[in-house]
């Protein structure tokens, strides 16, 4: 069930215990007005027997009552004892049921996806699903997730800090409550290659300049999600089944290239693309060399990106920088940092 519907349940809810109470006001008001007139009783003295004839609660009448008074107190204990066991089912059922604590918990989830921006969408938490999670949130990327599978959703509704939409992203509605407008990608891990085609379509028509990568089981399938408007497309057990192969057949290779990502040895290593689209135009037509970014930081240049999309690998000292220039630059956390405080004060 999207979020959406979950608040709009518990605005229903709200209404019923809204109704009990407009109800019991009317209730006092009816009885306030109806001993004033009937006994000739003052506002406090109406009021007073009002409350203790709908509560209840025994007490001696401030007077005596006339035939019509007992009547109309009998009406009035009636009434009230049907507004009363209804009202209190309805708060004990809620209150029983947590819809007061999941309508906040909703409301809070809804205004915090109302107030992402440039993040990722991840369709399914599924085995890919949840190791692109875990790589978003240790860059600190924001990302939501959606799923609908109730096993997941119950494992999701354990952990406070992840946010997520329990729906169907193959629905247009729950693609619009995740901010697919807003987005800068969503990436698609559904288990059937179909719901991805369908996620796809959908995000390409509702944000046409959206990055959007999707998982797929077979070949077939892959030039059908490019032709929806995919960008990437990646088959997970082809990657896996080609690093299995590669580990036989060139070892050192692949050791070495777990040491740069980190993944065979505690030196994290990264790789950061950064952008001089911001850079002054004083520094526009300089060299790597006049950056000076390796002795200033500790990084390394190991590719350009250049404006007709060409990639350029190991770019030589000379080669010169203009501002639709995209670095690629590999280094260790303390030297990605530095590196981004030096592109920042070319700006």
């Amino acid at each position: 069930m999207a979020l959406t519907e979950h608040i709009k349940q518990g605005i229903v809810q709200f209404k019923k215990v809204f109704i009990i109470l407009l109800m019991s006001i009317i209730a006092i008001i009816i009885g306030t007005a109806g001993y004033m007139v009937i006994e000739g009783y003052s506002l406090i003295e109406a009021y007073y027997m009002t409350m203790i004839t709908i509560t209840t609660v025994g007490f001696l009448e401030v007077h005596p009552l006339s035939d019509a008074g007992r009547i109309f107190t009998t009406i009035l204990l009636v009434s009230n004892i049907g507004i009363f066991f209804y009202g209190a089912t309805t708060i004990v059922g809620l209150v029983i049921e947590g819809e007061f604590r999941n309508f906040y918990k909703n409301y809070n989830v809804k205004k915090k996806i109302g107030e992402l921006s440039n993040h990722v969408i991840v369709c399914g938490y599924g085995r890919n699903g949840k190791q692109v999670c875990l790589e978003l949130k240790d860059d600190k990327y924001p990302y939501l997730i959606i799923e609908k599978r109730e096993n997941i959703v119950e494992e999701l509704k354990q952990n406070q800090s992840i946010l997520f939409i329990d729906g169907d992203a193959t629905e247009e509605e729950v693609l619009i409550e995740a901010g697919i407008k807003n987005a800068k990608a969503i990436i698609t891990t559904l288990p059937e290659d179909p719901d991805n085609v369908y996620v796809v379509l959908t995000a390409r028509e509702l944000n046409p300049e959206i990055t959007i990568i999707s998982r797929a089981s077979n070949e077939a399938s892959v030039n059908k999600l490019k032709r929806a408007g995919a960008n990437n497309v990646i088959m997970p057990e082809k990657i896996g089944g080609a690093h299995m192969a590669a580990l036989v057949m060139k070892p050192d290779i692949m050791e070495f290239i777990a040491e740069l990502t980190g993944q065979g040895s505690d030196i994290s290593l990264t790789f950061e693309e950064l952008s001089l689209q911001d850079i002054s135009k004083e520094f526009v037509g300089r060299t790597i060399r006049d950056l000076d970014i390796r002795n200033k930081t500790g990084a390394n240049i190991i590719g350009l990106r250049m404006p007709d999309g060409e990639f350029v690998i190991n770019p030589l000292p000379e080669t010169e920088l203009n501002q639709n220039t995209k670095l690629i630059a590999l280094g260790n956390s303390v030297q990605i940092v530095a590196m981004r405080r030096l592109i920042s004060e070319l700006r």
